[in-house]
């Protein structure tokens, strides 16, 4: 929560929010009411309304961020808890038929390890002897175990999962910084991490409603004046940020951050 406070504070960095053009409007408004404000209060002139609208536009810039700098804290904090596991996890290294139990960051390639029913596969590898039930669901999502067998096309194993019964000989096949594991703690932390074509499109989508409704409000001066309207700035303002997609280009960026982009779909 902490480092989310901090994060909806400096990511008002204009550089920072140019990566959102939805929520780099809603600042641009509130810099030009807050500007107007302190004109009014300079000149003596109401300046009530122009603060109200300041500081919800400001509240929104802001909560947007919060909930991004949340989703990134979360996504931190998942990829410590996996960096723990892993250093954490013994393995039973076996070399000429001794067992000797060493860290599994220490595991190379072509290494056999012994895994028994209760512990933790400690690294990548194919089964070279024995037959186990195998529970995935750290990796896979699915809570039924699978069976892994030596000598056949379900020799595979993963580590992080957990052995459920027997016992089963393992060579690793992944060098250091090169496991299933070690990919999901850099996808988690964003370091590999690509827009998929749906935030895409999705970005292109909302860029172009903005530019659209920002044309349409830029308009609305002029066709005031021709009736013999007087609309203020601040009011042009509030109405451009209400127009355009607000709501989904502040929830985009966290759900983007946790890797699924689900609740930006309207309702």
């Amino acid at each position: 929560m902490g480092g989310a406070l901090r994060a909806s504070v400096t990511k008002l960095d204009p550089r920072s929010m140019a990566k959102s053009p939805v929520m780099f409007v809603v600042l641009v408004g509130a810099v030009l009411t807050a500007s107007l404000t302190l004109a009014n209060i300079v000149t003596g002139r109401g300046w009530g309304y122009e603060l109200t609208i300041t500081l919800l536009l400001l509240l929104t810039v802001l909560f947007a961020n919060f909930a991004e700098g949340l989703a990134e804290a979360r996504g931190k904090a998942q990829a410590l808890g996996l960096r723990a596991a892993r250093q954490d996890t013994p393995a039973r290294r076996l070399l000429n038929g001794v067992e000797t139990t060493v860290p599994s960051t220490q595991l190379r390639r072509d290494d056999l390890i012994v895994v028994e029913a209760g512990e933790m596969i400690p690294g990548d590898g194919e089964i070279v002897e024995g037959l186990a039930s195998v529970d995935e669901s750290a990796i896979t999502g699915e809570s039924a175990p699978v069976i892994r067998e030596a000598g056949t096309d379900h020799s595979g194993v993963t580590g992080g999962t957990r052995v459920l019964s027997d016992r089963i000989v393992v060579r690793v096949t992944s060098q250091p910084g090169e496991s299933f594991l070690d990919r999901m703690i850099a996808l988690v932390e964003g370091a590999s991490r690509q827009k998929t074509p749906n935030e895409l499109a999705l970005s292109i989508l909302l860029a172009a409603l903005t530019l659209i409704f920002l044309i349409v409000v830029a308009t609305l001066p002029l066709l005031s004046r021709f009736v013999g309207i007087n609309v203020d700035t601040v009011t042009l303002i509030a109405l451009l940020v209400c127009l355009i997609p607000t709501t989904i280009g502040g929830c985009c960026p966290p759900s983007a951050s946790r890797g699924w982009i689900g609740p930006c779909r309207p309702t």
